[in-house]
């Protein structure tokens, strides 16, 4: 019998994982890795953005700032880039939606261009207004990839592969921040002059985005359960998994679709009225504070200080804040000697960084994927960026402040943090592992009744053909 001819219609078959390799990384690269990059590479310049701060004023003014409003300056600076995290938070699950998964990331790269220009010029330009500005748009750019990219990973990976694909936005974000540390070294771009390319070079993460993305599929469970697509669901499907038999997978998804059908997308407030998701909003809500209230990313935006601090020698903080990062990336913890207290401190903030690597930045990301269904997943992420932002606002305009008033004692509170958070993690987080989404939801669901009632009843949900938020 003859091979019959291949259909025009249907999609070239890659090797098995390359589409999803490929999408991992355009993904990432443009997203959690802007994230970690730009969390690090504001700590290198911080004394040439404080005296360019003062100078600045001083040419408008006549007289210098004093050093505690300098201070403030510097910290809005930082902390400005979380508060523009909680409007792209803000605007991921209504993007997320109407745009898509893929298109949401593409278009998020218009803030990473109009920051690029204001860092790039703030100096020429004697404003450290542009410098805020750009901060705050980096901000929302981060805001909606953190909250998009676990989405349209964790919709497009199988379910054996859901954990390790996970994962992929914390090595990203890691490797962001290992990045910043080393291009904001004094001999590349860390240096009194260089500093506004420094800022500016968020771009190149987020050209190589723009130019790769596009030829990467779609979410197949968006094409599906959003969209009504099933040809498209169909042929992205085969382009992830490298071949044409992916019937168990379109099963399991037109599964959810029927769970879903006529059902619209839940608002933000409604996930905390449904008791049928009480569990699942209480667990975002708890380790997505823990996360953040833990204190790791205040270390890579005030390293400098921490180090300095801790008793290191001005000259080596630098390398220092590099292993900090390496960290992250690498989950290892390598150290040979300790010739002093000072290093032994340092030693202790590369662990504290490495189990944060190991446990909470790669498992939390994807917790809105795995515990909602597609109706209240972009809510879901919703409220999850709102905390983390929020939270990371919070702590980055503090910490300067909590450093002179506790010194050696600055991370006994957030020791208090991550041990509640273990905790509960523990005793009241079910395991997701190869599970499909809707496994989770039902287990979730019947965990959620079982002490209400023998017998849920169910209200019919109003009938709307769209998951417009």
């Amino acid at each position: 019998m003859e091979d019959k001819p291949e259909s025009p219609l249907q999609p070239r078959i890659q090797f098995p994982g390359k589409v999803l390799f490929l999408t991992i990384c355009a993904a990432g690269i443009g997203g959690t890795f802007q994230f970690g990059y730009n969390l690090s590479i504001i700590n290198a310049p911080t004394l040439y953005i404080q005296e360019f701060t003062n100078e600045t004023w001083q040419a408008r003014t006549g007289r210098a700032l004093p050093d505690h409003l300098v201070l403030l300056v510097w910290s809005l600076i930082v902390s400005l880039y979380p508060l523009g995290g909680l409007f792209g938070a803000l605007l991921a699950g209504p993007m997320a939606i109407t745009l898509g998964r893929k298109k949401s990331l593409i278009v998020n790269n218009i803030f990473v261009l109009v920051a690029a220009v204001l860092f790039g010029f703030s100096c020429k330009a004697s404003s450290f207004e542009m410098i805020m500005l750009g901060r705050l748009l980096m901000g929302v750019n981060a805001g909606v990839s953190m909250n998009i990219q676990p989405m349209y990973l964790g919709e497009s990976a199988p379910k054996e592969l859901r954990g390790a694909v996970a994962m992929t936005s914390a090595i990203f974000t890691a490797l962001g921040i290992v990045m910043g540390q080393v291009v904001g070294l004094r001999e590349l771009l860390g240096g009194p002059q260089a500093w506004p390319l420094l800022l500016a070079s968020c771009l190149v993460p987020g050209v190589l985005q723009l130019v790769s993305l596009p030829l990467l599929p779609e979410s197949p469970r968006y094409l599906l359960i959003d969209n009504g697509d099933t040809k498209a669901c169909l042929a992205a499907l085969q382009h992830f998994r490298g071949t044409r038999d992916v019937t168990s997978e379109m099963e399991e998804i037109e599964k959810e679709q029927a769970s879903c059908q006529g059902r619209r997308a839940r608002r933000l407030w409604e996930l905390f009225q449904d008791r049928t998701l009480r569990r699942q909003v209480i667990s975002l809500v708890v380790l997505s504070s823990a996360m953040e209230l833990c204190g790791n990313d205040s270390v890579y935006a005030y390293a400098s200080s921490v180090f300095q601090e801790a008793g290191i020698p001005t000259e080596k903080v630098q390398y220092a804040i590099i292993g900090t990062g390496s960290c992250e990336l690498f989950t290892a913890f390598i150290s040979s000697s300790f010739p002093g207290m000072p290093y032994l401190a340092m030693s202790c903030i590369f662990a504290f960084i490495l189990s944060f690597g190991i446990g909470p930045a790669g498992v939390t990301g994807i917790l809105a994927t795995e515990l909602f269904d597609q109706t209240a997943r972009p809510a879901a992420y919703m409220v999850c960026g709102i905390l983390l932002w929020t939270i990371l606002f919070l702590v980055g305009l503090s910490f300067p402040f909590l450093v002179k008033a506790l010194s050696h004692f600055l991370y006994v509170p957030f020791l208090f943090v991550c041990v509640c958070g273990a905790i509960y993690a523990g005793l009241f987080l079910p395991e997701t592992k190869g599970k499909t989404f809707l496994d989770i939801t039902e287990e979730l669901h019947r965990l959620n009744l079982t002490k209400r009632t023998r017998v849920p009843t169910w209200s019919d949900p109003e009938v709307i053909q769209s998951t417009e938020l």
